[in-house]
């Protein structure tokens, strides 16, 4: 396993803000007004980020292409989300950074037609970057924002030179080291 990218305290703080769309309220809220945007977008791919947002969108009949977890919600362990997914792949991501296993994986399935799930042993949040990064144009990646909601996501030409942008400045960080 070798890190290819890896947080700065300045990019910390940067990625604190929503990457999209931030729905706020409570779940039955979101649940909804995300439901609405999925109708009048049609994403080609759902694709979501975390325990609690993947586990409430199987629970309401959304059903992520992809769905990236590492067993834990606010770091502390939890039940392992039940997901009705064709793939489980297991990959080791340590907090704070990307791994060349975790991003081969997502390009993996990503490529795939079949429903997947990525279990991370270690931290799955700045595995949004990748995801978006490689997911097809028109797709939605869905992440929790703690104590707020939910942040959607739309992959666009824009966002992925954007979310590179966020990436070479990780990767420059790395190669200083």
């Amino acid at each position: 396993m070798s890190i290819v990218y890896g947080l700065t305290p300045e990019l910390r703080r940067k990625l604190k803000e929503p990457l999209g769309t931030l729905i706020r309220g409570s779940f039955n809220e979101t649940l909804k007004r995300f439901k609405d945007m999925a109708e009048e977008e049609k994403p080609s791919r759902i694709i979501s980020v975390g325990d609690t947002v993947s586990k409430n969108l199987v629970k309401n009949h959304v059903f992520p292409q992809l769905s990236i977890v590492d067993n834990r919600v606010m770091r502390k362990r939890v039940q392992p989300v039940s997901l009705a997914t064709e793939n489980t792949i297991y990959v080791k991501n340590p907090r704070g950074t990307i791994t060349d296993e975790a991003l081969v994986a997502i390009q993996e399935a990503l490529k795939s037609d079949c429903r997947v799930k990525i279990v991370v042993d270690g931290e799955e949040d700045l595995l949004t970057l990748i995801a978006v990064l490689y997911a097809p144009e028109n797709s939605f990646v869905v992440y929790g924002q703690p104590y707020e909601g939910v942040v959607v996501v739309k992959v666009t030409h824009e966002k992925k030179a954007e979310v590179a942008e966020i990436l070479k400045t990780m990767e420059d960080v790395r190669k200083a080291k």
